[in-house]
């Protein structure tokens, strides 16, 4: 008898221990909602290199940093030209999945030209993604986790963390 309550014990304890989630098992990711920043600089910009001997200066512009509840770093990018000519992305870096997107680009006229459909892409040392994974290596990123606040992050970019720029 005793041991027919102990293996009833048991097994209503495992059909317990079965009905509760995982602390262990991922719970679906969700996006935060994002729009571009109103305001920006493209003057006082925390500089960072993205290759040697680059035709091109990049930056990202402090006020514009943000690290978001859904674990993105987001912030406006500016590529500048020798003779001035500026691309100015709202881009996000998601150190969890090695990933960035491109929430907008800014026009001409000064308006930020959105896409929904544009998606998430891997950080990679080539293509058009190296910019963005220069800055998730020079600060953004400790390894797949999140330097910390945008604070650190922009004094861990100030510290000049040196990279292999290849």
């Amino acid at each position: 008898m005793a041991s027919a309550c102990a293996f009833a014990a048991l097994c209503t304890a495992a059909s317990i221990l079965q009905a509760q989630p995982s602390s262990l098992e991922e719970t679906a990711w969700v996006e935060s909602a994002v729009a571009p920043p109103t305001v920006f600089s493209t003057e006082a910009l925390q500089s960072f290199e993205v290759m040697k001997d680059s035709p091109l200066t990049y930056g990202v512009d402090p006020a514009s940093m943000i690290v978001g509840g859904d674990g993105v770093v987001r912030f406006v990018m500016v590529a500048r030209s020798a003779s001035g000519a500026l691309n100015v992305l709202y881009l996000g870096i998601r150190c969890a999945t090695a990933e960035t997107r491109t929430y907008a680009r800014l026009s001409d006229k000064g308006n930020w030209n959105t896409s929904s459909d544009v998606k998430w892409q891997a950080l990679s040392f080539r293509g058009p993604t190296r910019p963005a994974m220069m800055l998730a290596r020079q600060g953004v990123c400790e390894g797949r986790t999140i330097t910390g606040s945008p604070q650190k992050i922009l004094a861990t970019l100030k510290t000049d963390r040196r990279i292999d720029l290849r």
